[in-house]
């Protein structure tokens, strides 16, 4: 039975990959027809819904007996863009060599689409019916911020996609830390408050410096502060009891970050990313013209918020580094991070299942410094408990992550037969 999960779990990743879902365009409706003739012939009734004739979501539901919960097993089939001539295997191949299924989107996420629809399938073959709801839900637009996908869908059919619980994208990658085995649950994600800084002084021509006020040259002590300065912190429940479950004190966040980049620098990074409001400067313009002394000089900069903290707060950190004077900011996005309970019974369900799958694994929450789709679920069903999870146990975190969005995108095998088993057996656990 193993054996075959994963067998067919490999089957119906390479022929996902096969298809070109990169976002933009996205044209995702020949990939969604594939998956809903595959879910449909194993008895699960499935819709195909969209504001786009070429980019519906796909909505797969096992009914169930009675009167439980409802389980969700979320994913997206648009990806980001490959260049063929970087990689070993062509981005759309779906080669499997070397125990790995190549190509993009083999993490990012076709890989978990198919071990979802590959557990609800077996289930529903088997003749296994649920007391609540099972859903299988995948949805288009969600690597340009799901307006057509998860947001569109929750707030015009939100019937259809209405769920207790839910499972997405996330986390769930191995992490190796001071001899221990850390699966994480991503519970929560931080907000986007993105904007723009902008100085000022006084056009003249370029070739009598004095005769202007450079405003350009007025960035730089700003991009120094961002460099060196460091925002107070702004502690949530899901880092807050991620540093407890790995031994350390909260209290103390700054020196918990420095004992964790002593036995993982790379972790450190994660940590210290989901402890505060985070400004990394990314973009700068000024003068249009090479020969003219810019009168505004422009930087913008990609804002992060931990869960609940809107604009007020990142105004607040962001005096803290830069002083109050010397520049004007106009914020222009405005997304307020969510979160999850970190316990519940989902949580329990997916540590009972680590507990017997790998008996020295320890399950920590955590939390995304970026966005999924669950942020659109959550908002339209306050009362959602949603988490980010998928295993792997054999490409670690710090193996997994670098290989998303990059070149040589690649999953391994046994790592997608492990989810689909997990995505099978917890189907089990929330629904018998």
């Amino acid at each position: 039975m193993v054996d075959d999960l994963q067998a067919e779990a490999t089957r119906v990743l390479q022929r996902l990959v096969r298809f070109d879902t990169v976002n933009p365009p996205g044209d995702e409706r020949s990939a969604q027809e594939w998956l809903a003739g595959y879910l449909e012939r194993a008895g699960l009734a499935v819709s195909l819904l969209g504001a786009e004739p070429e980019r519906p979501n796909l909505v797969a539901r096992l009914k169930g007996t009675g009167d439980g919960p409802t389980l969700c097993l979320l994913s997206h089939m648009d990806t980001v863009l490959a260049t063929p001539s970087e990689w070993t295997h062509d981005p759309w191949s779906g080669d499997e060599a070397d125990g790995f299924v190549w190509g993009r989107g083999a993490l990012d996420m076709k890989s978990q689409t198919a071990a979802e629809a590959v557990a609800a399938a077996s289930l529903a073959r088997s003749g296994w019916r649920p007391r609540g709801d099972l859903l299988v839900v995948c949805v288009v637009d969600e690597e340009t911020g799901g307006r057509l996908g998860a947001q569109w869908i929750t707030q015009n059919h939100p019937d259809e996609v209405r769920c207790d619980y839910l499972l997405n994208e996330g986390a769930g990658e191995v992490i190796p830390y001071d001899g221990r085995r850390l699966y994480g649950v991503s519970c929560a994600e931080k907000g986007v408050f993105r904007f723009a800084l902008r100085t000022h002084g006084v056009a003249g021509h370029a070739s009598m410096p004095r005769m202007g006020d450079n405003a350009l040259l007025k960035l730089g002590p700003i991009l120094d502060r961002f460099r060196t300065g460091q925002p107070g912190v702004d502690l949530t429940d899901p880092p807050l009891a991620f540093l407890r479950a790995i031994g350390e004190d909260p209290e103390d966040a700054a020196g918990a970050v420095a004992r964790i980049a002593e036995h993982e620098p790379r972790l450190a990074a994660f940590v210290e990313a989901n402890l505060r409001v985070t400004f990394t400067p990314t973009m700068a313009s000024a003068s249009a013209k090479i020969n003219v002394i810019p009168s505004v000089a422009e930087l913008r900069v990609d804002c992060r918020t931990p869960p609940g903290l809107g604009e007020d707060d990142a105004r607040r950190r962001l005096v803290e580094i830069l002083g109050e004077d010397g520049y004007e900011v106009e914020f222009v996005e405005h997304t307020v991070g969510n979160g999850s309970p970190v316990e519940s019974p989902l949580m329990m369900a997916i540590e009972e299942w680590v507990g017997q799958e790998d008996p020295d694994g320890l399950v920590v929450p955590t939390m995304l410094p970026a966005f999924t789709d669950s942020r659109h679920f959550r908002a339209a069903f306050p009362d959602l408990v949603a988490y980010g999870f998928f295993p792997q146990s054999h490409q670690s975190l710090f193996d997994a992550f670098p290989l998303v969005h990059s070149a040589d995108e690649r999953i391994d095998v046994r790592d997608l037969g492990l989810a689909t088993r997990f995505f099978a057996d917890v189907s089990r656990r929330m629904l018998d």
